[in-house]
């Protein structure tokens, strides 16, 4: 009677939990997105087919599915499946699924699965006590984490376990997600009601589903509109279609070339305010950093680099911050497109069939036999010069003439031109 009860209050609870958990898929075939661990013949998948997984860690944003592909590979597997929140659990918890997993395999030769969710919070010692257990296979441990492992994992547990590497959301997935949740919920929703959503999901499974919950109960018993999507999201929607898309990046990316920081702010914030990918927003800058700063201010890319690095760490809305900063460290450094240049005059000529001889001098003399042939001989090694710099040919002779790189006098730039023209002269 008691166990009859116990499947009625679950039954209950299930039918009363937010959509986002009514959706978790049961197996690896339900899953949405991911398609580079759980794809056909991808990694994950044939691991958990073969049932030859391994501990491991789930390693991504906040809503890209996690705890969802942990739960389908419970549902996927023939092992026992246990679930801890480093949150709550302790390592008294700890030692107590350690001891059933040994009863588990002792008496009926069955492994266990252990998903820890927020593993990062535990300590190093709640950590070390599951060495051993994962070490002598009594577990297979599944770490579920938005930090990056490698500074909150520690290094012998993180060495026994494959890494997972989880991404945002893609938009059809979203879509997919939304189409699902709205069946699961009996509803129907206007097209741009669904497109604005997905837009603004920022690639979180989570919080799309716990957006769209809200916008049905606010359009019981109709149609999901755009209105309720807005009312669900607490923001207005920003006319942003494909061409403002391409519009606003061009525009945010000649605000910074013409060295206006009022307007790349401005940019910046409509592309945030639209919901644009915030990686595709850094990845824009770091490519700016080199192609149209380069070494007038060799620290953008630096810049550039940090702000991408900070919104991984932090998410939005913080990494607003970074990426403001950046957007203003780049439209008001000094400008330079030649590193640019460079490469793609080089490219060009390689392209083009100027592949001239390495000279002598400069190959390779670290083998038997290389001085026989002449390779290394004559190379006069820099750092034995008082200034780290000799006059010596580098190009192949059929390139001698070609100046690929030439520094302007803006910035940092006008430094490197001065040494550049100096060595000239000496040489």
């Amino acid at each position: 009677m008691s166990d009859l009860f116990s499947a009625a209050a679950e039954d209950r609870l299930r039918q009363q939990a937010p959509l986002a958990a009514r959706l978790r898929p049961r197996t690896l075939d339900d899953v949405v997105g991911q398609e580079h661990l759980v794809g056909p013949n991808k990694p994950l998948r044939r691991l958990v087919e073969q049932d030859r997984l391994t501990s491991a860690i789930f390693w991504g944003p906040p809503g890209t599915g996690k705890t969802t592909l942990a739960l389908a590979v419970a549902g996927s597997t023939k092992r026992a499946f246990e679930q801890l929140s480093a949150v709550t659990a302790g390592v008294k918890d700890v030692r107590e699924v350690i001891e059933r997993a040994r009863h588990r395999l002792g008496e009926h030769g069955r492994g266990t699965i252990l998903f820890l969710d927020e593993i990062h919070r535990f300590s190093k010692s709640q950590q070390d006590a599951l060495l051993p257990a994962v070490e002598d296979g009594t577990l297979t441990l599944i770490g579920a984490t938005t930090e990056n492992p490698f500074f909150e994992v520690n290094a012998p547990l993180r060495s026994r376990s494959t890494l997972f590497r989880l991404e945002p959301l893609r938009h059809d997935d979203i879509t997919t997600l939304i189409l699902r949740g709205l069946q699961a919920e009996g509803r129907e929703a206007d097209d741009d009601a669904v497109t604005y959503l997905a837009d603004r999901s920022g690639g979180d499974g989570r919080q799309v589903l716990t957006a769209l919950e809200v916008a049905c109960a606010l359009s019981h018993p109709g149609r999901v509109s755009l209105e309720h999507v807005e009312s669900a999201l607490g923001t207005s929607a920003l006319r942003y279609g494909r061409d403002d898309h391409y519009d606003v990046v061009s525009a945010f990316i000649k605000s910074m070339r013409g060295s206006d920081p009022q307007a790349s702010v401005y940019y910046l914030a409509r592309m945030l305010e639209a919901g644009e990918d915030a990686r595709f927003i850094a990845r824009r800058m770091i490519i700016f950093a080199s192609e149209d700063v380069g070494m007038a201010d060799p620290q953008s890319l630096l810049v550039a680099v940090a702000a991408s690095q900070a919104l991984d760490h932090v998410g939005l809305p913080e990494a607003q911050l970074s990426l403001s900063q950046a957007a203003i460290h780049l439209a008001t450094a000094p400008k330079s497109n030649r590193a640019a240049l460079a490469i793609w005059n080089a490219r060009g000529d390689v392209q083009a069939g100027a592949v001239g001889e390495v000279p002598p001098h400069l190959r390779d003399a670290h083998y038997q036999g290389a001085q026989v042939l002449g390779h290394g001989v004559g190379y006069d090694y820099p750092h034995d010069h008082p200034n780290g710099w000799v006059a010596q040919q580098y190009l192949p002779t059929e390139q001698i003439d070609k100046r690929y790189y030439d520094p302007t006098v803006h910035g940092n730039e006008a430094r490197v031109a001065e040494r550049m023209a100096q060595r000239k002269e000496e040489s």
